[in-house]
């Protein structure tokens, strides 16, 4: 598939020569990406005493799954955030873009930090606080695809895999931070404080941060591939429409290509902790923690794993991420809910090998479906769908099978059908990292 307005050589990354703006621009842009992350995910490392501030119940669990609902209600706005800024984006250029989406997120953030609770606004509170989460969903909807392509369009030709795993890289660094906040919060303060106020103050620090990302963001120029899709005046007069006819295959592969990793994502990464504490019986602290360690392993294995990619390819990578999450699942549930430190720590640990063997290669693989002129709205499109069905309701149809099956082992029908999904479509897809950019 090509473009009728450019060719492949017209379009292909910037020559390996040139290495010092490449990476200034993937360090900006991970920052930038750290900052919208680190402010979208502190949400579910708190879901336990928001849940409790802003949708008071008698039943615990009633509570737990109305803050999860509130979590997945941010997703609803995530498809089209990325149309948005997708628009804008492949229009307008990457940059500016980009630098948007970072500042609404940490006004949303700020606006989560200073609302008060349930008790004492009453329904103004939760009402509110979804606002605030639709906000940060419809900014993550343009982050993601933007920041992805910002890196694979600044990646030497060869090194496409390591400069996109940046961006993942960025992400896990964001839910490191934010595990780490919650535990930090959770240990110093007593139990009232955290409930009251403490809870707060990751937001106001990542509002406050939001700014710093903005700031990296706008003293970068835009990507050598946008500029000459600027300079040849062949810019998509509307990215969405092409996208959707010219690139209608790229798009329903972007789709199935997510439905694992989206699961995956929200279930092991974000929701676990409160598995951990609410399911297993560990104290809440050793939940965070042991999620820490597994994110820390995640975050070393990841430039490595898109390394790889660049030599052997994307799809090795992809189908085994795929195959594990299959067949690996429901045994590492089982290990998890058995609870105990030692269990929980170990499972996550596993779950993070597999994790980083799809973190590593799939920024570059998505990118790589489309063509300069669509690539910000058709990566958009099937990331944010994908994320959106399945990724953002995660954690809600987690807790849900829990509650009505009683079996703690339930959330792995989860992640073993986006398992099979994903490997069906990453099976009969074309191998591209070797190739230039379309």
């Amino acid at each position: 598939m090509t473009d009728p307005k450019l060719t492949d050589d017209a379009e292909q990354s910037p020559p390996t020569t040139s290495t010092a703006k490449p990476t200034r621009a993937a360090v900006a842009a991970g920052i930038g990406h750290f900052v919208e992350y680190f402010d979208y995910t502190l949400y579910g490392f708190f879901a336990v005493v928001i849940g409790a501030q802003f949708f008071p119940d008698a039943d615990p669990t009633a509570s737990l799954l109305a803050a999860f609902a509130a979590f997945a209600l941010a997703f609803v706005a995530r498809p089209v955030g990325g149309l948005v800024f997708g628009h804008f984006g492949d229009r307008l250029g990457r940059r500016n873009a980009l630098a948007v989406s970072v500042l609404m997120m940490g006004g949303a953030s700020l606006l989560i930090g200073v609302l008060p609770p349930y008790s004492v606004i009453g329904v103004w509170a939760p009402i509110l606080l979804v606002i605030a989460r639709l906000l940060q969903g419809f900014s993550a909807g343009g982050e993601n695809a933007g920041a992805v392509t910002f890196l694979a369009e600044y990646a030497p030709q060869g090194k496409r895999g390591l400069y996109c795993s940046w961006h993942q890289v960025a992400l896990t660094a964001a839910l490191l931070a934010g595990s780490g906040a919650a535990t930090l919060t959770s240990a110093v303060l007593p139990a009232d404080a955290f409930a009251s106020w403490g809870w707060r103050v990751p937001f106001l620090l990542g509002a406050a941060l939001a700014l710093v990302g903005v700031y990296v963001r706008l003293r970068l120029g835009d990507t050598p591939a946008f500029r000459r899709l600027e300079r040849s005046a062949a810019t998509e007069r509307v990215p969405l429409a092409a996208a959707l006819t010219t690139y209608r295959r790229a798009v329903l592969i972007g789709l199935g290509f997510f439905v694992g990793p989206s699961v995956a994502a929200y279930v092991l990464l974000i929701y676990m902790p409160t598995y951990a504490s609410e399911v297993a019986g560990l104290d809440r602290p050793l939940a965070l923690l042991s999620n820490s360690i597994a994110l820390s392993l995640l975050l070393v294995l990841v430039p490595f794993a898109g390394v790889l990619s660049d030599r052997i390819g994307r799809k090795p990578l992809l189908i085994a991420f795929n195959l594990a999450l299959a067949a690996g699942s429901y045994p590492l549930m089982v290990l998890l809910a058995q609870g105990g430190f030692a269990s929980v720590l170990t499972a996550q640990l596993a779950f993070a090998i597999v994790v980083a063997a799809f973190f590593g290669p799939a920024g570059a693989a998505a990118t790589e479906l489309f063509t300069t002129s669509v690539r910000v709205t058709g990566f958009g499109i099937g990331n944010n769908v994908a994320t959106a069905l399945f990724g953002g309701t995660a954690p809600l149809l987690a807790t849900w099978l829990i509650a009505t099956t009683g079996n703690e082992t339930s959330p792995a029908v989860l992640l073993v059908a986006g398992g099979a999904v994903s490997l069906l479509v990453v099976w009969r897809m074309e191998e591209t990292a070797h190739k230039p950019l379309r």
